[in-house]
């Protein structure tokens, strides 16, 4: 069965939605439908988008990505 769900939208979260029906001519809840599976894929463990690869090794420099002083002369020859 079917769920409804209902939702307050902003005014510029509520202009996107209009602008996304009159450019795709889809209905309100097709765009949520897939605007909640787009969600999904992006964010399957549900703690927001993930950059693949973080925390897949560990440098043992525990301000490697905070430091300037590691990163002087990266990405230059």
């Amino acid at each position: 069965m079917a769920r409804v769900v209902q939702a307050r939208l902003d005014d510029d979260t509520d202009r996107m939605l209009e602008d996304l029906r009159r450019r795709t001519r889809l209905s309100d809840s097709e765009l949520v439908r897939r605007g909640i599976r787009s969600l999904a894929v992006i964010s399957p463990s549900g703690g927001g988008p993930r950059v693949v690869g973080v925390g897949r090794f560990s440098s043992g420099i525990r301000d490697l990505g905070s430091n300037k002083t590691h990163l002087k002369g990266f990405g230059r020859r």
